[in-house]
């Protein structure tokens, strides 16, 4: 299934992605699991799907993209995962996985306008994988990782570059308000049978700028909830991001960085585009 949360008629709900409709569940379903998370706290996605016959059909135009998982308990962030991001950054190799947090109201969703704050010229892509977390645990064993994983989706890790390196900390540059796309849709695990076959690509007003392949992550999946769920249980409805390739504008000679009016994607295959423009904070 493709999971998608959105907004209807004034009311913030979800449903199926199917073509150019979303299937929201019954009442009676909804009464019970009335956001995606609860659904997968209820371990109840093999219940939504079959109850889809019921399902009311609400066409994708009529609606406003709410982030694919709105209210995650815990957003973590996985950085410098690629060899061609830590070449970039002319950083040195780790033995563990760098990490650092989101709140949530630093997500936004596919079609919004990501709005600059207008004393940064700053501004930067990092196109992610993002994956949920379906069944929780504690010091999860590589071998079972992905048995608790519920789906995946496109992610945009966008930063404020200059806040970033304040200090050694990430946090301001990585949480200003609505900067961190998350979406369209949260691809089901059985619909995703190898998640190294994926390739992700970053695209600003339609230029390249980052193209990688899953397989590439210096710590893959297993590893980071391995690790994660070392020092933190792990929730259903807990985002991941597994961190961004080579090509973000700040380490490009001269660097590049988004403006007001750009358009911004990020494409892994089987998952959709996210798609977003870029706008200025007044």
């Amino acid at each position: 299934m493709k999971l998608v949360s959105f907004e209807h008629e004034g009311s913030a709900t979800y449903g199926v992605a199917q073509q150019s409709e979303y299937l929201q569940p019954s009442a009676d379903f909804l009464s019970r699991y009335p956001d995606v998370v609860s659904v997968l706290r209820g371990n109840a996605l093999a219940e939504l799907e079959a109850g889809l016959s019921a399902a009311t059909r609400i066409q994708a135009a009529s609606t406003r993209a709410l982030p694919v998982i709105p209210n995650p308990n815990k957003l973590i962030c996985v950085g410098l995962n690629y060899k061609t991001h830590v070449a970039e950054t002319k950083r040195a190799d780790s033995d563990y996985p760098s990490l650092f947090l989101r709140f949530n109201d630093s997500l936004a969703a596919q079609g919004d306008v990501v709005l600059r704050p207008a004393f940064s010229d700053r501004f930067d892509w990092e196109g992610e994988l993002a994956f949920v977390i379906g069944k929780g645990g504690r010091h999860i064993p590589k071998e079972q990782a992905f048995e608790h994983i519920a789906g995946y989706a496109c992610f945009n890790d966008i930063s404020v570059r200059d806040w970033q390196r304040h200090t050694h900390q990430f946090t301001p540059g990585k949480n200003f308000p609505g900067t961190a796309p998350f979406g369209p849709c949260l691809v089901t695990r059985d619909e995703v049978p190898d998640v190294t076959k994926l390739t992700l690509e970053t695209r600003v007003n339609g230029q390249v700028m980052q193209h990688a392949s899953l397989a590439d992550l210096i710590f893959d999946i297993p590893v980071l909830v391995e690790y994660i769920s070392r020092f933190t249980p792990l929730s259903p409805g807990d985002v991941i991001a597994t961190g961004t390739p080579g090509g973000v504008g700040d380490r490009r000679e001269p660097p590049l960085y988004m403006k007001e009016g750009d358009v911004v994607e990020v494409e892994i295959t089987g998952l959709g585009v996210l798609r977003n423009r870029i706008g200025t904070a007044t």
